[in-house]
């Protein structure tokens, strides 16, 4: 199984260039605290919980952060966190989803209604662009931690997708067969360096360099706020701008 996945190498160099690591380390710990919240503090009964703490590792989160990202989750007195999307269309017809985990609903869908007035955008009924995108996990482990029986391993798992880029393996399942993955990584004594749960267009809309600035413009500004964990578009991406993302 081979195939170069695109989408995830644009994530892992965008993570890998991104300045403000500050606002990374406030989404991790944001979804630590929800995992602890959702399911306990033992990262052993808890998948949710460990791979957010292998995402945070992924980023060099200090250990003393994560450490109180948990026990942030164990107080009772910590806010509690609702998980909301919202979907509509940004500039030049793109369709855009928005993952959001936040403590103040009203706060959040006015930041990002805001956001795609901006850029003559309009967002939409929940739901009216899910048929746009699947949901998908994925999993990034290092290459240097794999044997050459891994790829029938974790097909036999779920893989749909595997592919191999700079040292990096990158293992796609349905959003059904996360679970799955988790414990065959588990079992295997792999740990990922990222897992995660994204939204992959079925179709591309391809559109010229300018406009496709402007979109992504208003991804990096919808990224930078506090609330949203992860934007998705089924925008594709022109080759110029794929060259600056490198």
């Amino acid at each position: 199984m081979s195939g170069h996945n695109k989408w995830s190498t644009i994530k892992r160099k965008k993570g890998a260039n991104d300045a403000k690591r500050s606002k990374m380390f406030s989404k991790i710990i944001k979804e630590i605290t929800v995992a602890v919240k959702e399911s306990g503090a033992d990262p052993d009964a808890n998948p949710r919980l460990r791979m957010a703490i292998a995402n945070a590792k992924g980023v060099s989160m200090p250990k003393d952060n994560i450490t109180r990202a948990i026990s942030k989750g164990k107080d009772k007195d910590t806010a509690s966190f609702a998980e909301v999307s919202y979907e509509g269309y940004g500039p030049h017809g793109i369709a855009v989803f928005v993952d959001c985990t936040t403590d103040n609903l009203q706060r959040t869908i006015a930041n990002v209604r805001s956001l795609f007035n901006k850029f003559n955008g309009s967002l939409g009924k929940n739901g009216s662009l899910a048929f746009l995108f699947d949901r998908k996990a994925i999993f990034t482990v290092n290459e240097s931690d794999v044997n050459e029986d891994f790829e029938l391993e974790v097909i036999d798992a779920g893989a749909e997708d595997y592919d191999v880029e700079d040292g990096v393996v990158t293992i796609t399942t349905s959003f059904e067969d996360y679970g799955n993955m988790v414990a065959k990584l588990a079992e295997l004594n792999i740990e990922p360096t990222s897992a995660e749960i994204q939204r992959i267009p079925k179709t591309t809309e391809k559109i010229g360099v300018e406009q496709a600035r402007s979109v992504l413009k208003l991804i990096d500004m919808l990224d930078d706020d506090d609330d949203v964990v992860d934007v998705f578009h089924n925008m594709e991406i022109p080759e110029e701008l794929m060259d600056e993302m490198d």
